[in-house]
């Protein structure tokens, strides 16, 4: 049997492979772990979800596990991922929880779990919730009956809380700025433009009609097309793209030319590095960050730490070392002062924050950094595990390590959320690099 959790909770097909029995099992796991129940006080869980029409079956058998077991139930109802990991420390709760599949297409969905004060778990108390659901722990308490029973109510002001928490987060006004924002019609559609315009923007929001159906639905951070139309039509300064969950950000400039994380984070960690608000001078980064990152870190003499691709392990990064700003290419951002998780909306008040302090477009902030042409080919595989174990991969990827020399490099990863092999190769030229890639994409396919 393979592990439960994926790099961000547990996902599937939603009442398939992610099924209503599973999700009051896994809540109940989770309290019994997280929120072990105490005489003295009720435990209290943050229960969320994105807009998706799945959300709202598994968020009655998620609120049905964790009342089970006795933890009183907080709905905030539809609001992006990090507002639930800021509300599970505002409210004071022991667990957050979030439904939802993040970019994945609508019929997926996924459960992301929060302890107490908002922050990811690690692999360690992961293990332990799964124990925990499998019958594995001898010492699970006996389910409450009668008043023990734990109870639901919502919270009308939840997204009142995220809204002033992400007001202080900006100190320069951003009045002249107009932004286009493509809420990928789902848990951003509300909270972001809300948020923007609250910071003085003015903003036209795109893909923001949710109907349980459509989120992600050609629209979003992964497809980026109907978002540089609109910038160039309305003649905006900048376009932010969300994806369902608005975890992630991604943005284009005034031509429509596309600023990915890694970009982002150049102009984030400058802007925090001229100001002195950049701890121990130091960027964390995935794997998966491009070359010319490094580069321009290098050049500003900025450090940069490499961890495992999933913002949970920049999280951990960051926390470790005390450092003050992580994230990925895909464009989960985090600013561990201002939030436990990577926060689209918040990174895009940041970025907007910059153009605005600097009076200067988009495209020449992130001129900082050059990217090496980068191919990313997605391998649809019936077995992640045998690839990985796979010599005759093992060998090819070493061999086009040779080829590239110091110019390139060659990253191979099975996704943590679907049955992908991701093959990234990184060359001093475009040609290369996708020669190399797809390469390697039919050895991996043929496995």
């Amino acid at each position: 049997m393979g592990r439960l959790f994926g790099t961000d909770g547990v996902r599937g097909l939603a009442n398939a492979e992610l099924t209503v029995e599973l999700a009051v099992r896994l809540a109940g796991a989770a309290a019994a772990v997280l929120a072990p129940r105490d005489a003295e006080r009720r435990p209290v869980a943050v229960v969320g979800r994105d807009p998706r029409a799945s959300g709202e079956m598994l968020e009655a058998a998620v609120t049905a596990g964790l009342t089970s077991a006795g933890v009183d139930v907080l709905s905030v109802g539809v609001l992006p991922t990090p507002a639930v990991a800021y509300l599970t420390a505002d409210y004071g709760a022991d667990i957050g929880v979030m439904i939802s599949a993040s970019h994945n297409p609508m019929p997926d969905n996924g459960i992301k779990i929060f302890a107490a004060g908002g922050h990811k778990l690690d692999d360690a108390v992961e293990d332990r919730i799964e124990a925990a659901l499998h019958g594995d722990d001898a010492d699970a308490p006996a389910r409450p009956v009668g008043a023990g029973i734990g109870r639901v109510r919502t919270a009308p002001d939840a997204l009142d809380r995220y809204l002033a928490h992400l007001a202080g987060a900006v100190q320069q006004p951003l009045t002249g700025v107009t932004v286009v924002v493509d809420c990928a019609h789902g848990a951003a559609s509300q909270a972001g433009p809300a948020a923007y315009a609250a910071a003085g923007a003015r903003v036209i929001a795109i893909n923001a009609e949710p109907d349980g159906l459509n989120i992600n639905d050609d629209c979003g951070s992964t497809h980026l097309a109907a978002l540089q139309q609109a910038v160039r039509e309305h003649g905006a300064d900048l376009g932010l793209a969300h994806d369902g969950d608005a975890d992630r950000c991604l943005a284009v400039d005034a031509s429509g030319a596309v600023v990915d994380g890694d970009a982002i984070m150049a102009v984030l960690a400058l802007g925090m590095h001229e100001a002195g608000e950049l701890p121990q001078n130091t960027l964390v980064a995935t794997v998966m960050s491009n070359l010319g990152l490094h580069i321009a870190m290098r050049n500003a003499g900025i450090e940069v730490r490499t961890v495992g691709v999933g913002d949970r392990y920049v999280l951990e990064e960051l926390r470790r070392g005390g450092f003050g700003l992580g994230g990925e290419q895909s464009g989960h951002i985090v600013l561990p002062s201002h939030g436990t998780t990577g926060d689209g909306v918040l990174t895009g008040l940041r970025l907007m924050e910059r153009v605005a302090a600097t009076g200067l477009p988009l495209s020449k902030l992130a001129a900082v950094m050059t990217s090496l042409p980068q191919v990313l080919v997605n391998v649809p595989v019936g077995d992640k595990a045998a690839v990985a174990a796979d010599p005759a991969v093992a060998e090819a990827v070493a061999a086009a390590e040779r080829e590239l020399g110091d110019t390139g490099r060659v990253l191979l990863r099975p996704s943590g959320t679907e049955q992908l092999v991701r093959v990234m190769v990184e060359a001093a030229d475009d040609e290369q690099a996708r020669a190399v890639a797809e390469r390697l994409a039919g050895l991996v396919a043929a496995v």
